[in-house]
């Protein structure tokens, strides 16, 4: 296509929200991303106060102290994406590109982040299957969805982010750590308030700019109240928000296996039938970017023999499977 077409077909948007509540800034990201137009790309800024955010097959309970937090007036967060566990608070700004899968483009959504760290004299490198590093620290995780029309890219930028609190809430599996090389989740993260003059709220602009600068258009800003307002918005707000839906299975899961690979860490639950020899049920949990793959093989392990071991041709349901079948 003719650059100059490209650029005539494609539009842009700019959505800060006003709001601290996670669930009505989920939902509202939910909303573009299920019902943006063809030929657009969205960058979403957004803060929720104290927010530990797990990725949509995580265990809970095995990734923070539910207790702590919610005894704390801190909420728990499900998103749609894969990955792992983080932690929101106001020192910590969020950021979402939503756009069609024709311009979806993970590497230049990424490079508007390392743009609008240059303003500062600071450069980010992109690391690992999902990671943003200053001076080889961490202070951006991304996840990735892929809709029916649109897809989704977010993740953290660590501004000033109590790490105290971090710790307090966060349970970090111990094979992860010691397959990085370190000792907690504090010596693997950084926050940019420490290299550099960063605010949530002086790197919006940059952020605005690096954009519009990446992307080569003006940006149109999109009033967030009036995206709040939806019912929709409401109604995945209250539903996001549930009891159900946040820790569904997880209150009674016990996991019988546990395995980090390179592709992420899963724990299994595996329910037997011992009177038909079947696996009655098996269930994942998760930091897998890929959430499909993972009910898949969910799916795929229901009532399967004992003796006989299923074909799949997907390396992440093979490690499962060999887990299960050893």
């Amino acid at each position: 296509m003719c650059p100059f077409l490209y650029l005539c077909r494609m539009k842009t948007n700019v959505v800060i929200s006003n709001q601290f509540d996670p669930y009505l800034n989920l939902a509202v990201e939910t909303y573009l991303t299920d019902h943006q137009e063809d030929g657009m790309v969205t960058m979403y800024l957004w803060k929720n106060e104290r927010t530990v955010v797990v990725g949509l097959n995580q265990n809970p309970f095995a990734e923070c102290d539910v207790r702590r937090l919610t005894d704390d007036g801190g909420h728990l967060m499900r998103r749609r994406t894969g990955g792992g566990a983080v932690y929101h608070d106001l020192g910590n700004l969020n950021f979402s590109f939503i756009a069609d899968k024709k311009d979806y483009d993970v590497r230049k959504q990424q490079s508007v982040i390392q743009e609008a760290l240059r303003h500062f004299g600071l450069e980010a490198t992109i690391s690992g299957r999902n990671d943003l590093l200053c001076l080889d620290r961490k202070f951006s995780g991304n996840a990735f969805f892929n809709g029916s029309q649109n897809n989704l890219h977010h993740g953290t930028i660590l501004i000033k982010t109590d790490s105290e609190m971090m710790q307090r809430y966060l349970t970090v599996n111990k094979a992860k750590l010691q397959k990085h090389g370190v000792k907690s989740v504090a010596s693997r993260v950084v926050n940019l308030s420490e290299l550099a003059d960063i605010t949530s709220e002086n790197i919006v602009t940059p952020l605005k700019d690096a954009f519009e600068k990446v992307y080569g258009i003006n940006a149109e800003s999109i009033d967030f109240e009036s995206l709040a307002s939806l019912d929709e918005v409401k109604n995945t707000a209250r539903r996001i928000s549930s009891h159900d839906y946040l820790y569904r299975k997880w209150e009674h899961f016990k996991a019988t296996k546990k395995q980090q690979f390179p592709w992420g860490g899963v724990e299994l639950q595996i329910d037997i039938d011992e009177s038909q020899g079947t696996l009655q049920h098996v269930a994942i949990a998760s930091d897998c970017l890929d959430t499909d793959i993972i009910h898949l093989t969910e799916t795929l392990l229901q009532g399967q023999p004992l003796h006989q071991r299923p074909f799949s041709d997907n390396p992440i349901t093979n490690d499962i499977l060999n887990l299960i079948y050893e």
